[in-house]
């Protein structure tokens, strides 16, 4: 069974309470894996200030130490994107971003296409939580970041919740059970795959069923017994085995 799906706008959001250095590897991992050209990959997160400096440190560290090159070569992290329009498109979000004020990239920014398509991973901070790379689909190695005030923790879930047309999958990184529990609410038609504590990629399918609901599709799974219902009509059969004779129910007796 095909399932359709359209693509995504996939966020990672990250409590106070979390842990910094698991909001960083499931931001590498989720965003530069396959060169963020998953339709599940991670491209926008939103993370509190407090945490911020420390997992700031991380994205840079583990960013610059991704070694880029062949896929022959299995040590390498990055390899090159699909395509020319790709890497023309993804160069010249690149290239907008050095420019905007209300944008700053902090590791990456490079691209070269001399050998190959080969776009550097790209962190991009932005004070606006609707700057272009936070709501438009790139399909590639460019994750943009909001940091948020810790006491709008339920404002920036609307705001995750409200910035894309698309919901495909999406991460909450947090050690409060409550705050899981309000996000997994506050976010359920944001994501038709929803991941606590670990990067919105990686689903098998036939284990993990997939799918997305909005613009992302229909939210069918695939690789669940729940899509073969939109493929098939309902038939209900009632078989008695001890058939009235008299059509009087008991309480119509004396």
């Amino acid at each position: 069974i095909i399932v359709g799906e359209t693509g995504g706008k996939d966020f990672i959001i990250a409590h106070p309470s979390a842990n910094a250095k698991q909001v960083a590897t499931g931001i590498v991992r989720g965003a530069f894996e396959f060169q963020g050209q998953k339709c599940s990959a991670a491209s926008r997160a939103y993370v509190p200030q407090s945490l911020w400096p420390a997992i700031k440190e991380q994205l840079i560290t583990d960013t610059k130490s991704m070694k880029m090159g062949s896929p022959e070569d299995f040590g390498n992290f990055i390899t090159a994107v699909i395509h020319e329009g790709s890497f023309d498109k993804l160069a010249s979000f690149i290239d907008q971003a050095k420019k905007d004020a209300d944008a700053e990239i902090i590791v990456g920014g490079n691209y070269d296409k001399s050998v190959g398509y080969f776009i550097e991973p790209t962190i991009i901070v932005t004070t606006n939580p609707h700057y272009t790379t936070m709501e438009t689909e790139l399909f590639g190695p460019v994750m943009t970041i909001f940091v948020y005030e810790d006491a709008k923790w339920a404002e920036t879930l609307k705001l995750v919740d409200s910035t894309s047309e698309y919901a495909l999958t999406g991460a909450v990184f947090s050690q409060d059970r409550y705050a899981i529990e309000e996000a997994t609410t506050a976010l359920q038609n944001a994501a038709g795959n929803f991941y606590i504590n670990d990067k919105p990629t990686g689903a098998v399918v036939g284990m993990q069923p997939f799918g997305g609901a909005r613009a992302s599709g229909t939210n069918d799974k695939a690789g669940s017994a729940l899509n073969l219902l939109r493929w098939a009509s309902p038939r209900t059969i009632k078989e008695t085995f001890v058939t009235p004779e008299n059509y009087r129910y008991p309480f119509l007796g004396e």
